[in-house]
């Protein structure tokens, strides 16, 4: 493995020890509060990435904009009638492939350009700004988890 798919390796490693921190003891009661009308729920946030993880790096490492699983559902991010359950099991899905698919990545790979967003670009940018993200959901979720903690502390029935 040479040194750059390492360290995306690495990357990607740290990106979903953070995710899997913000995520310890979270409830199915906190997936939909949001504390305000323009913040993305928890519901949102996991869905969002779970595609992320399940089709759009793998948009990125086949070179295909359009590719998508054949079970994948349209209107998959933010679907309330998602189980708890049925998200969790596609996130851990998600983050497994992924890992999976970044440890057979070759140095050669990195460097081919491929259609993104905005135009064609490497795929290791493409790879870099989705791992990105997962920091950024991150600090989402940890904002509203902090803000029912906060909230807890005055309302002990809060959410529970």
């Amino acid at each position: 493995m040479s040194e750059k798919v390492e360290m995306i390796n690495a990357f990607a490693k740290l990106a979903f020890e953070r995710f899997d921190g913000t995520m310890k003891n979270l409830s199915e009661k906190e997936l939909d509060w949001r504390p305000t009308e323009e913040t993305n729920s928890i519901r949102w946030i996991l869905t969002h990435l779970s595609q992320q993880w399940n089709v759009g790096i793998y948009r990125i490492l086949r070179g295909d904009p359009e590719y998508k699983p054949k079970d994948w559902p349209e209107d998959y991010v933010g679907n309330k009638s998602f189980s708890f359950k049925r998200i969790m099991d596609d996130v851990e899905k998600g983050k497994s492939n992924v890992m999976n698919a970044l440890e057979k990545l070759d140095q050669a790979e990195l460097e081919v350009d491929i259609p993104l967003w905005g135009g064609t670009r490497k795929r290791q940018f493409g790879l870099l700004i989705y791992l990105s993200e997962i920091f950024h959901h991150v600090g989402q979720i940890t904002y509203i988890r902090g803000a029912i903690g906060r909230r807890r502390q005055t309302d002990k029935h809060f959410l529970t």
